[in-house]
C-alpha cells in the first residue's frame, strides 16, 4: 500500500495524491489544490501550531499519552538518576553521552567562560532594585551580543560551538547576579573549583566566608531540576528560539527572545501560579471546597494538566522525590502537606481523572525553589538556566538543517480590501 493521501476537491472534482512521510504531509503539497488557475492554492489554518510540525529534530522525544520523555533516546528517569546537568547538556548538543575525556574537556570548555565582563555589572546596576528578575535576566543575556560581535558568524560551526559554551556557562552567572541585585547584596565571582550547580549556589548565597560550603543534597536536587528542565521539544520558548534564529541573528539575541517567551505566565510562570493557588486555599480543610469550586468553573487547578502530557508528567514524579530530599535539609515546607492533599483528592476525583488532568513538573518545583529561599520572581530565571542547553542545541540543529528557511507563517486576511482614502472632513 502506497504511503499517500488521496484528496478529492469537491469544488472541482479533481483528485490529488499527496505523499505521506513520517505521518505527515508537506503543507506546500496542498498549494497545488486550486479552484482555478488564479487561485493561490490551499493552506492549512492551525492557530498555535497544535497539529503542525515545523521541523525535524533528533533531540527530544515525548509521548504525552503514556508519559514518556527522552533526551536523544535516553529516558528522563535514567538521566535524572545517573547524570550531571553538563553531561546531559553534552548529550543534547552532540547526540551521545560523553566519554570521561569528552566530559572533562566539555566541562573545562564551559568553566572557562563562567566569568562575566565587568561592564555587565554596571549594566545590571542600572535596573531598579525591584525590577522583575526575569526582565533583568533576559535583557542582560541579549546584551551579551554586543560583547561578542563574532557570534553573528552563525554559518561557522566552530564559532557556534564557542558561543554555545559561553551561553551555557554565563546564564547561571547572570542569574546569580540578578538574584544578588534584587536582594541588595554584592556580586559573587564564580568559583570554578566547584561543580556547575555548586558554583551557582556559591554565587547565589555566599556571604563573607572564605569558601562557600555546598550542601550536597541541595546541589544534587538542583542538578536534577536542571536535568528535568533542559529541553522539552517544540514548546513556546524553543519555537521562539528557532523562529528568531532562522533570521541568522546571533545566539544571544535568540536566547533573549526564547527567555522572553518563557517569561509568560502560561509558559515558565506556572510554578509561581501553583504557590499562589496553595496560599489561596490556605489549609487542608479547605481543599475539598476548592476542588468543588474548580469543577464549577470558579477557579483553576494550577500545576495539573499539560498541553502535551495526557497522563502523569514523568518529571513530576522525580521532582516530588527531590522535594522530600530538599525538605530534609531546609525543613518541611508547610505547603507540602497541602499540595499532597490536593493531589490525593484530585487523582481520586472522576472529574479530573476523566479529563486526564495529572500533576505536571510545575506542581512541586515551586515548593523546592521556595524552600531554597527564592522569591517567586526568581522561579522563571531558574527555569531559563537549564533550558538554555536545550535552546542552543535546537538552535544549532536548525542551522544544520537544509530544509529550514527564515520563519514566515501565512495568514488568513480578514480585513477590508482596497478602499479610497477619505479626507478628514468627510470622516464620520
Amino acid at each position: 500500500m502506497a504511503d499517500t493521501l488521496t484528496i478529492t476537491d469537491n469544488r472541482t472534482g479533481k483528485q490529488y495524491e499527496v505523499p505521506i512521510t513520517d505521518g505527515t504531509i508537506r503543507a506546500l503539497d496542498l498549494r497545488k489544490i486550486k479552484a482555478s488557475a488564479e487561485d493561490f492554492g490551499l493552506m492549512t489554518y492551525d492557530p498555535a501550531f497544535t497539529n503542525t510540525a515545523s521541523c525535524r529534530s533528533a533531540i527530544t522525544y515525548i509521548d504525552g499519552d503514556v508519559g514518556v520523555l527522552e533526551y536523544r533516546g535516553y529516558p528522563i528517569e535514567q538521566l535524572a538518576e545517573h547524570s550531571s546537568y553538563l553531561e546531559v547538556a553534552y548529550l543534547l548538543m552532540f547526540g551521545e553521552l560523553p566519554t570521561a575525556d569528552q566530559l572533562t574537556q566539555w566541562k573545562q570548555g564551559i568553566t572557562q567562560h563562567t566569568l562575566l565582563h565587568e561592564n555587565i555589572k554596571h549594566l545590571m546596576r542600572g535596573f531598579r532594585y525591584d525590577a522583575h528578575p526575569m526582565g533583568v535576566f533576559l535583557s542582560t543575556v541579549g546584551a551579551l551580543s554586543t560583547f561578542y560581535p563574532d557570534a553573528k558568524q552563525v554559518d561557522d560551526p566552530e564559532v557556534r560551538l564557542r558561543h554555545i559554551a559561553r551561553l551555557i556557562a554565563k546564564t547561571p552567572s547572570i542569574a546569580a547576579y540578578t538574584y544578588r541585585h534584587t536582594t541588595g547584596r554584592f556580586y559573587v565571582y564564580p568559583d570554578n573549583d566547584l561543580s556547575f550547580t555548586g558554583n551557582f549556589l556559591n554565587m547565589l548565597f555566599k556571604m563573607t566566608e572564605a569558601k562557600y560550603a555546598v550542601n550536597p543534597v541541595l546541589e544534587r536536587a538542583l542538578e536534577v531540576l536542571f536535568i528535568l528542565h533542559a529541553d522539552h521539544e517544540q514548546n513556546c520558548g524553543t519555537n521562539a528560539m528557532r523562529s528568531i534564529g532562522s533570521s541568522e541573528v546571533d545566539p544571544y539575541s535568540a536566547t533573549a527572545g526564547a527567555a522572553a517567551a518563557l517569561y509568560g505566565p502560561l509558559h515558565g510562570g506556572a510554578n509561581e501560579a501553583v504557590l499562589k493557588m496553595l496560599e489561596q486555599i490556605g489549609s487542608k480543610a479547605n481543599v475539598p471546597a476548592f476542588i468543588e469550586g474548580v469543577k464549577k468553573g470558579e477557579g483553576k487547578l494550577m500545576g495539573f494538566g499539560h498541553r502535551v502530557y495526557k497522563s502523569y508528567d514523568p518529571r513530576a514524579k522525580i521532582v516530588k522525590q527531590a522535594a522530600y530530599d530538599v525538605f530534609e535539609v531546609t525543613g518541611k515546607n508547610p505547603q507540602l502537606d497541602l499540595a499532597l492533599e490536593l493531589e490525593r483528592i484530585a487523582l481520586e476525583d472522576e472529574y479530573f481523572v476523566s479529563r486526564r488532568l495529572y500533576p505536571n513538573v510545575d506542581f512541586y518545583s515551586g515548593l523546592i525553589y521556595q524552600a531554597l529561599g527564592f522569591a517567586p520572581g526568581m522561579f522563571t530565571v531558574l527555569f531559563a538556566i537549564p533550558r538554555t542547553a536545550g535552546w542552543v542545541a535546537q538552535w544549532d540543529e536548525l542551522h544544520r538543517d537544509a530544509d529550514q528557511k527564515i520563519a514566515r507563517p501565512r495568514q488568513i486576511y480578514t480585513g477590508h480590501r482596497t478602499r479610497a482614502y477619505v479626507p478628514m472632513e468627510q470622516r464620520a
